[in-house]
C-alpha cells in the first residue's frame, strides 16, 4: 500500500513514511516529522487514521520536551478519523491528560496537591482499563507503564508504582520494545535512588541511556544523562555532574527542548530532578 505525497509523481510505502516520521520525532525533529506527515495525502480512511495517530504521538513528545500543547489539535484530528473509538487513540488521550494534570498554575507539580481528585481518579481507572483491554503485550506494557506513572506522580503512591514498571519491563522484553524498556528502567532506577541503592540505580540508568540512544531518542537520552549527573553529584563528583548537566542544557537548547534545558539549569542551581512528591 502506498501514500501519495504532495508531489503527484512520487509515492512511498505507508509503513516507511510512518517509521521515518516516528524516528524524526524521536530525534527531536518534531516539526520536520509533522511536516512530513502533513505533506502526505491518502484516500483510504485506515491510512488517514494511521497518519493522524502518528502525528498525535509525535506532538505529545514535542509537548513533553518543549512545554507546549500542540497535541490537543492533533488528537482531535485522530479522534475524528476514528469516531468509533480505538485503543491507540485512547492511549494517546491518556498521555495528553496525564501531562496536563501534572501542571498546577502552569508549573509541573508531583503528587495530588492542588489537583482535581476526581480527574486523577478517572485517569488512574483509564490507565488500568487500557492495560486490561490492550490488544497485545507491547501495548499492555505501555498502559502498565502509565498506570505506574499516574500512581507515582499524581498520587505519590510510591509503593504501587514499581510493580507497574516491572510489568512494563517484562512486556518490553517480550515485545522487543527498547523504548518501553528504557522508560521502565528509568523509573525503576528512580525508586532505587530514593531507596538509597545508587549502585542498582546506576546500572538501570546506564542501560536505559544506552537503549534510548540505540533507538535514536535524542531528547530522551539527554534526559537520561541528567539522571547520571544526579548520581555523580550524590557520589561527590560535583564538577563532573555540573559539566554533564551543562552539556545537557546546551544540547537541549539546540534542539528546542526548552523544558529539558530548564530542568538541567535547575539542577545546576542545586535542585534534584529526582525528588519524590513529598520532598521539594
Amino acid at each position: 500500500m502506498t501514500i501519495a505525497t504532495s508531489t503527484a509523481s512520487l509515492s512511498v510505502r505507508t509503513d516507511e513514511l510512518l517509521d521515518a516520521a516516528h524516528e524524526l520525532g524521536l530525534a527531536g525533529r518534531w516539526d520536520r516529522a509533522l511536516a512530513l506527515l502533513d505533506a502526505a495525502t491518502a484516500d483510504a480512511p485506515g491510512i488517514r487514521s494511521r497518519i493522524a495517530l502518528t502525528a498525535a504521538h509525535i506532538a505529545l513528545e514535542k509537548d513533553w520536551f518543549t512545554g507546549g500543547d500542540s497535541a490537543r489539535e492533533r488528537l482531535a484530528v485522530a479522534e475524528r478519523e476514528l469516531p468509533d473509538g480505538d485503543w491507540d487513540v485512547d492511549f494517546a488521550r491518556l498521555r495528553h491528560t496525564y501531562r496536563l494534570l501534572l501542571l498546577v498554575d502552569g508549573a509541573p507539580r508531583l503528587g495530588p496537591a492542588g489537583k482535581d481528585p476526581e480527574a486523577l481518579g478517572t485517569l488512574r481507572r483509564q490507565a488500568e482499563a487500557l492495560r486490561d483491554r490492550a490488544p497485545d503485550e507491547g501495548r499492555r506494557g505501555w498502559a502498565a507503564m502509565y498506570a505506574g506513572l499516574v500512581a507515582d506522580n499524581h498520587f505519590a503512591d510510591r509503593a504501587a508504582a514499581p510493580a507497574c514498571y516491572v510489568a512494563a519491563l517484562d512486556a518490553a522484553e517480550s515485545a522487543d520494545d527498547p523504548l518501553l524498556a528504557r522508560e521502565a528502567l528509568r523509573h525503576l532506577g528512580d525508586h532505587d535512588h530514593d531507596d538509597g541503592d545508587d549502585g542498582l540505580a546506576l546500572e538501570r540508568w546506564r542501560r536505559a541511556t544506552a537503549l534510548g540512544a540505540g533507538a535514536g531518542a535524542v531528547p530522551g537520552t539527554l534526559s537520561q544523562q541528567l539522571l547520571l549527573a544526579v548520581l555523580a553529584r550524590d557520589a561527590g563528583d560535583r564538577a563532573g555532574a555540573a559539566a554533564l548537566a551543562a552539556e545537557v542544557a546546551r544540547w537541549a537548547d539546540a534542539l528546542g527542548a526548552t523544558s529539558l534545558a530548564a530542568q538541567a539549569r535547575s539542577f545546576l542551581a542545586g535542585a534534584d530532578p529526582t525528588a519524590p512528591p513529598d520532598r521539594p
